[in-house]
This record gives C-alpha cells, sequence and structure tokens, in this order.
C-alpha cells in the first residue's frame, strides 16, 4: 500500500471516502494502511476472511452463451455444497446524516513535476447523496453530475476551470456510486492556498445559478443520446463491464435485473422532463444547496511528507521489535526462512483444472473487407460486421512529411484539436495546463510504462518516437509549456502541424459497419475527405506499417481525437544507430518503477514468437516470485512488443538496483533452461488467451489497417507459437538476451540512490 499512497490523488480520494462517510467501514482504508498494518494481528485477519470471503457472502456471476443449469450445478458441487451457510451480517449500515457541514485539510508529498511550485493545494465540496440501490435515483444523479462537469459546456467547467484558478478538476470529480451511498465531489487542485476561499464561493455560487437558470435542451438530449450509443455499442469485454457495473448495488442488496434496464430509465426519465421541466433543477436544490451532509477537503504538500512517514512508522516498528522477546525474534527468523524456502519451492498446479494447448484452434478465423479509393487516391477499408446499427469510421495519418521540430507536440495538438479555433489563447492555456497535470497526476499510476519508454528510447526509431509522444520527454515538455508566460509561440506550431496531418496526401481511412449502411457510408467518407486539405505536391501512398501497438489508456497511446487515429509507425531508418543509455528520473516517492529494454527481432522474424512465449515464462516462473513475492513489489515482469523491444519491468517496486540484478538473474535462469513442457505449455496458453481474445466488431481488421498485419501473416505466426519448444527458447535467450549480444536501455522512476549516483553511466534527471 505505500506504493498506492506515492499517488497524491490516491490520498485525496481515500480521506474523502473516509471522512464523508466516517461512522462505519468506509471510515478506514480498504486495502490496509501502512501505518496500521503493523497493529493486525495474524488471528484477525483470519476471522476476518472466514467471515467476508465465505460463500455464504458471495455473489456469483456467469455470462455468455451456456446452458445456466450447468453453472448452477457446478458452483453447487464445488463451492457451496463443501460449505455450512453463515448467518453473520456482513450489510454495511446506512451513515447517519450530518446537522451541518464540515470541514477538514490534509497533507500529501510535493509534486516535483507541479507547474506551479507555490500553486499545489486541492480542494473540493462534496455532498452524500441517496442509497445505491434506488436506481432511478442513481441513474438520474449519474446523468446529473455529467452535466454539472462534463465538458467545456458544463457550469462548474466553465465557474472552475475556465477561471484560471487551478490546473484542473479536483480528484473523484463527479459522481461515486461504488458505496452504499453515493457522493459527488467538485472542486479544482493546483491552486494557491489563498484561493480555497475563492473557489468555494464558485461552487456556491454555481450551484445557485443552475438551479435558477437550469440546463439547455440540446446538452440534456445531447447527453441522453450519448447513453444510447454506449448502450448499442459492443465491446470485447462486455460481460466483465455488466459485472462491474452491476456489482456494488448487488452487493448492497439491490436488484441487479433493475439496474440492467437501462431502456427503461431513459423512457422513465424522459417523462419526467416532460411532466415537470424543472426536475434537474429541483434535484440540484435537494441534494446540493439544501444537503449538510457536506464535506470540504483541502489538501496542500508538505515537504517533510514522506520523511514523516517514514519516520512515524520507524518509530512504530521499532516499540514492537523492542517488545520482543529474544525467543520470539529467533520464532520470526525461522518462520522468515521457511516463508523464503516455500516461496522458492515450484507450485504443484496439477490439481487446477486446465486447457491443454491441443485444445486451441490450429487455425484463426479470417475476417474479410474490401479497399476502395475515395476522394480520388485515398484508399478506405471497408469492413462489414454487425455493429448493432453503429457506424465505426477512422483516418490515420501519416507523420512521414511533419517537420522534425513540430513533432513533439502531435499530442498537444491532438489535445485539442476539437477546439480548432488557435487563436483562442486564453482557452488554449486552460487546456494546456489541463494536459500537463494529467500527464504528471499518471506516473504514479503507470511509471513502469514510463520506465519502459525511457529504456526503449534508444533502440529503435519507433522507441524514439514513442518517448517523444508519449514518455518523460513529453511529461517534461508539457509542464514547461504550462510554465510559460507568452504561450503564443506554441499555439503558432498548430496551424502548421494541422497542414501535414488533416491532409488527404498523408491518410486513409477505414469504416466498420453493418452491409446495409454500407452505401450511405461510402458517401459520407467521400464528404468528408472533400472537405479535408491537400497538398499541391504528388500523393505518396500511405502504406500500413508493423508498428508497437499502443497501449490502452497510458503512455504511447495512438492519439484518438474525435474519430481520427494518429498512430506512429516503425520507421525504417539506415542511419539511426541503437546504443546503450541508462537513466534515473529523481522523483519523491518512496517505491521504484524499474525498466530495461532489449533491442531484439520484429513481428515477422520466426525467432519472434519464440520471444514471446519466453517473455510469458519469465514473468510466471521467476520473475514475479522474484520481484513480488521476495522483492515486495506490486508486480513485475516481461513482455514483448510488436516491433521486438523485450522489456523487463517492476511496479511500485522498494527496490531498484537489486531489482535490474534479478533481471540478469531471470535471463541466466531462462540461458539455463531450467523449465519443464508443462511450463512451457503454460506459457503458450497464456500467450493465446491473448492471441485468441475475443474482438469486438468495431475492431474487426484493425491489425490490417493500424499495423500492416494481414490474416495470412498472424497465421503464420500461430503455427510459430505452437511450434516454440524448449531448445528455441533457449537458443533466442542466448542469442538475443545476454550482455553483449543485444543492446540494453535501463531506466528507473523513484528517490534518490546512492549507488546510481556514483556511479557515471547513469544519466540523472
Amino acid at each position: 500500500m505505500k506504493g498506492a499512497f506515492t499517488d497524491n490523488e490516491r490520498i485525496f480520494s481515500q480521506h474523502l471516502q473516509n471522512k464523508l462517510l466516517p461512522d462505519h467501514t468506509y471510515s478506514v482504508v480498504s486495502g490496509g494502511d501502512p501505518l496500521c498494518i503493523p497493529e493486525l494481528t495474524w488471528q484477525q485477519l483470519k476471522e476476518f476472511h472466514a467471515t467476508h470471503y465465505h460463500p455464504s457472502n458471495a455473489r456469483f456471476f456467469t455470462y455468455g452463451n451456456f446452458q445456466l443449469e450447468q453453472h448452477l450445478k457446478q458452483i453447487h458441487e464445488e463451492a457451496l455444497s463443501k460449505f455450512q451457510k453463515m448467518e453473520e451480517s456482513t450489510v454495511v449500515p446506512a451513515q447517519p446524516r450530518w446537522d451541518k457541514p464540515r470541514e477538514f485539510h490534509i497533507t500529501c508529498g510535493p509534486d516535483s513535476l507541479a507547474t506551479d511550485a507555490a500553486k499545489q493545494t486541492t480542494v473540493s465540496v462534496s455532498f452524500l447523496l441517496p442509497d445505491i440501490t434506488d436506481t432511478f435515483e442513481a441513474f438520474t444523479l449519474n446523468l446529473l453530475s455529467s452535466l454539472l462537469i462534463a465538458g467545456p459546456n458544463s457550469p462548474f467547467y466553465k465557474a472552475l476551470i475556465e477561471s484560471g484558478l487551478g490546473t484542473d478538476f479536483s480528484p473523484d470529480v463527479g459522481y461515486n456510486g461504488y458505496t452504499r451511498e453515493a457522493y459527488f465531489s467538485v472542486g479544482l487542485q493546483g491552486i494557491a492556498e489563498k484561493d480555497v476561499k475563492t473557489v468555494r464561493e464558485l461552487i456556491d455560487r454555481t450551484i445557485e445559478e443552475v438551479i435558477e437558470k437550469g440546463f439547455e435542451d440540446e446538452r440534456i438530449e445531447a447527453l441522453l443520446h450519448k447513453i444510447e450509443i454506449q448502450m448499442k455499442h459492443q465491446s470485447s469485454s462486455f460481460g466483465l463491464a455488466l459485472t462491474s457495473y452491476v456489482a456494488s448495488c448487488w452487493n448492497h442488496d439491490g436488484d441487479p435485473v433493475e439496474l440492467l434496464q437501462m431502456g427503461s430509465q431513459l423512457t422513465k426519465l424522459r417523462q419526467c422532463l416532460k411532466e415537470n421541466p424543472k426536475f434537474l433543477q429541483e434535484k440540484v436544490e435537494r441534494y446540493f444547496k439544501s444537503n449538510q451532509h457536506k464535506l470540504t477537503l483541502s489538501m496542500k504538500p508538505d515537504d517533510k511528507y514522506y520523511e514523516k512517514q517514514m519516520q512515524t512508522e520507524t518509530e512504530k516498528l521499532a516499540l514492537k521489535v523492542n517488545a520482543l522477546s529474544q525467543a520470539d525474534k529467533q520464532q520470526i527468523y525461522k518462520k522468515g526462512l521457511e516463508l523464503r524456502a516455500q516461496q522458492s519451492k515450484p507450485q504443484d498446479a496439477s490439481c487446477l483444472p486446465a486447457l491443454k494447448v491441443s485444445d486451441i484452434e490450429p487455425v484463426m478465423p479470417f475476417t474479410k473487407f474490401d479497399i476502395a479509393l475515395a476522394a480520388g487516391d485515398v484508399p478506405v477499408q471497408y469492413c462489414p460486421q454487425p455493429t448493432n446499427g453503429v457506424v465505426y469510421f477512422r483516418a490515420f495519418s501519416s507523420l512521414n512529411t511533419l517537420p522534425e521540430e513540430l513533432r513533439p507536440y502531435v499530442p498537444l495538438f491532438c489535445s485539442v484539436l476539437t477546439n480548432p479555433c488557435f487563436e483562442e489563447e486564453e482557452h488554449f492555456k486552460v487546456l494546456v495546463k489541463m494536459t500537463a497535470q494529467e500527464l504528471s497526476n499518471g506516473i504514479p499510476d503507470s511509471g513502469h510504462l514510463y520506465a519502459a519508454l525511457r529504456a526503449s528510447k534508444t533502440l529503435t526509431p519507433a522507441g524514439d518516437l514513442q518517448e517523444t509522444f508519449g514518455g518523460m520527454d513529453q511529461v517534461r515538455l508539457m509542464k514547461r509549456i504550462a510554465e510559460m508566460p507568452d504561450i503564443k509561440p506554441i499555439l503558432r506550431k498548430l496551424p502548421r502541424i494541422k497542414k501535414y496531418l488533416l491532409n488527404c496526401d498523408n491518410m486513409r481511412c477505414s469504416v466498420n459497419a453493418t452491409p446495409q449502411q454500407m452505401p450511405q457510408a461510402e458517401k459520407e467518407v467521400e464528404n468528408f475527405l472533400r472537405n479535408v486539405g491537400r497538398s499541391k505536391k504528388e500523393r505518396k501512398p500511405v502504406r500500413p506499417h508493423i508498428i508497437e501497438k499502443p497501449t490502452p489508456n497510458g503512455p504511447g497511446e495512438g492519439a484518438h481525437v474525435n474519430g481520427s487515429q494518429i498512430i506512429r509507425k516503425l520507421i525504417t531508418d539506415p542511419t539511426f544507430k541503437p546504443c546503450q543509455m541508462k537513466t534515473h528520473f529523481v522523483l519523491p516517492f518512496p517505491v521504484n518503477y524499474v525498466g530495461e529494454c532489449v533491442r531484439t527481432v520484429p513481428y515477422a522474424d520466426p525467432d519472434h514468437a519464440s520471444l514471446k512465449i519466453l517473455a510469458r515464462l519469465m514473468t510466471a516462473k521467476f520473475l514475479h516470485t522474484e520481484i513480488r513475492e521476495k522483492g515486495g513489489a506490486y508486480g513485475g515482469g516481461a513482455k514483448l512488443s510488436h516491433s521486438g523491444i523485450f522489456t523487463l519491468y517492476s511496479y511500485r517496486d522498494p527496490n531498484s538496483i537489486e531489482t535490474l540484478q534479478s533481471f540478469g538473474k531471470a535471463v541466466d535462469w531462462a540461458k539455463s533452461g531450467k523449465f519443464t513442457q508443462q511450463d512451457i505449455d503454460e506459457a503458450k496458453l497464456s500467450v493465446f488467451s491473448a492471441v485468441d481474445s475475443p474482438i469486438a466488431p468495431s475492431d474487426k481488421g484493425m491489425d490490417h489497417f493500424l499495423y500492416g498485419l494481414s490474416d495470412e501473416m498472424k497465421q503464420a505466426y500461430r503455427e510459430q507459437l505452437f511450434a516454440v519448444s524448449h531448445d528455441k527458447l533457449t537458443s533466442v535467450s542466448h542469442k538475443y538476451l545476454g550482455i553483449g549480444k543485444s543492446t540494453h536501455g535501463l531506466a528507473v522512476l523513484g528517490p534518490e540512490n546512492s549507488k546510481i549516483a556514483k556511479d557515471p553511466s547513469w544519466i540523472i534527471r
């Protein structure tokens, strides 16, 4: 949990919940407060587990085209019949309502990437709402929350974000329906401490204005239409999304079936709005203006925050240790050795149900699509799919012709593209500050991805671009831009970027829709392209290339802008020379994020499949044990990109140098071949679970459109995966991973480290 609390947003959100719902289970840290964990006894842990993790306290989800009776029979025979039903209640009681508002102040660690060191205070105002089992009221308040805060035309965006007082909304902004009683929160982060009162006054004033003026009918209808579209959208994780959606309500004895009947909820809401035009305004009056269960929470950084935390922890542990007898210490030491020995033993997985490699289909299904030319010479991929009446359009714009000095600003261009009036300087400043704040806030959750991007920077041209677009280079660039007193020079770059990217000469498109919708979709694509600019030079064909697939919602993600997609591609540059670089980003965290990258071979090389299996094998059979179980990190492992970057990483790790040594031991383990055929089969099953994961109709054919991977290439790769053997795994380990075999890059994000500081081969940032 120490790693979780390196994130100031997490600290704020945790305190918000604890203090808004202070009278029962929500008043504590469910994952364990690092300073309280030493107080937990073994007996307390056992008793809590026996009560709360008992089948009597469980909800079972099944999803898919299966016989329900068989599932119920299996649940009964393999779980419920083996336990006696318990009558102990685990019901969360209602929170007693306050008779007057409350206020609290907390501290956190400093943000070294803040755009203004004097503006690091956060404040929010939160209101306790009704029980989430009242499904229609919850649906209404969730929609009301979106009307209040979503988009630049929302009342709180105009009042708070456009005020220029802060950099972004406060954490946990909006409707939160995961606790028994929901709550709504709104505020600002990145403000000066003296502006806390001003922000509170702005919030109160905005509530009054909404009660008086209400919302535009167009905004209400647009939001309802968006919900209707979301109901039609099919994703590959649809079943999991449904279970997540109903879990909280059902766990508190609400009706999950009623919750899923969103169509009837929409109909009922429309009827309420028709009968009472002030329906939503009255909700604002009741739940915000007249609600006495109101919490104002503010947070400011303390330069000594982590030092104080460490001192308190050290003192608590010292008290615990001093209270132990010599016999107690000997017993703990003995148990520690037993634990280490147990962790080093291979686990017997024979008792677990498992697929066999022979159960996997040898041939993958192929996707049919057509490619035609639109607007004269723009390639368009048309893929007929059962998309539930929704048309999915994507446009790919090549960066080949974009001048080098403009490339770092492409992510910023993408983030402001839906505000194409580039002369709006003040609005642009707001967006820049929000982007910089969001990037800084994302590091504690995605530090291992940032470390991996930096480690791969000098290994391939694609790695260099990825670091520029989505790595620490981009974080630092946005910080510098946000700090600029005169932002006009940056603003002037955007029309120049637009000239290159929104240009038919650099573009290709794709459409996924039902067969019946294709004729109309073709006309719309033609109209779109006719309105996009062209250069006078002769068009160069934009062909798909094999690239590194972006990581969803993390650094290095392709830029998705209003239906268009600008994706980096792997550029073949004969002048590029890979080299080793070791970088340490010193950040005020008590944990580390470690990445080591090795340049190997791309997807089309026969060795790539063996390296793919090897990455899963090393993760499951060596790195997880060494880095998480023994080293105490949140996680660690290995992965291989399409472009051939083999990455070893750790996440929220108390160690750094030791982890890099573990990476070396993992390579030695792989070269020694100390793994069994069962281990290899398990790694293959793990890889195939990703290869054969369901693909939504909207994403069919995207591997070809975005990455240049035909079904024939994917089938050949599939056969190479099946053919991976023990000998091939040890062979690629020796061939690519050993020191001196291939070029390595290393990166660490984390606290100061004396060993790294004394090593001149490291760059300290």
